[in-house]
């Protein structure tokens, strides 16, 4: 039932969020029509920021608890968070061509976020090598912990280096009117689509989980 909603209501966020970026929101008078790209890229990078603070939060809990539904929730979140840190490069490469005439360059909120990405591709890279439940989990959880130091440093990335990034608007007076509905509509259809694919990917946790458990069970008797 929660996927069913998530879906009828990521899918009407969605469209309503395409006919805000690409029909109602004005043409930025510098940047011209790629700067439209504004309206995915911010979404998803606040996304990615929220996936892996889930991460973290959930992480903790497991350690706590040594409840493996944590754990599952955790890294649901994480792998979401790495698909959304994915489209941050992608989209950022997308708008530094055009505007900086690169499709790359080591500014420090691109390496960062590269960094990022990196660490929690390093996350899951972990959790495939061990093969014991619970030690996956409990390493996993230490990982997705300290991972989650590269995020603020991604956040504040423009403030402790020199940085051709442009600052963040929505915080400093920058966007009015249409420019600032229709960002704030694309970051929650975002976060819509980010729960619909969590509860995706945690009961595909809970149902590998059950089924490893149920082969074990089998085993037992067997012998």
């Amino acid at each position: 039932m929660r996927t069913k909603i998530a879906l009828a209501l990521g899918g009407v966020l969605m469209v309503v969020a395409l006919v805000m970026v690409f029909i109602v929101v004005p043409t930025e008078a510098t940047m011209g029509n790629i700067q439209r790209i504004f309206y995915f890229h911010v979404p998803v990078a606040w996304n990615a920021f929220f996936s892996f603070g889930v991460t973290f939060g959930f992480s903790i809990a497991y350690l706590k608890t040594r409840n493996p539904k944590y754990d599952f929730i955790a890294e649901s979140s994480a792998r979401i968070g790495i698909v959304f840190t994915t489209l941050i490069l992608l989209t950022g490469m997308i708008w530094a061509k055009p505007i900086w005439g690169v499709w790359w360059t080591w500014d420090a909120r691109l390496t960062s976020s590269f960094v990022m990405w990196l660490v929690y591709i390093a996350y899951f890279i972990v959790r495939s090598f061990i093969t014991e439940e619970e030690r996956r989990y409990r390493f996993g959880s230490i990982i997705g912990i300290l991972g989650f130091l590269s995020v603020p440093i991604v956040a504040i990335s423009i403030q402790l280096a020199p940085t051709t990034h442009p600052k963040a608007m929505i915080f400093n007076d920058g966007l009015h009117g249409t420019m600032l509905a229709t960002l704030l509509i694309s970051i929650f259809a975002m976060f819509v689509v980010y729960f619909l694919f969590v509860f995706l990917q945690y009961d595909n946790c809970k149902d590998a989980y059950e089924i490893a458990q149920l082969k074990k069970k089998l085993l037992k008797e067997s012998e």
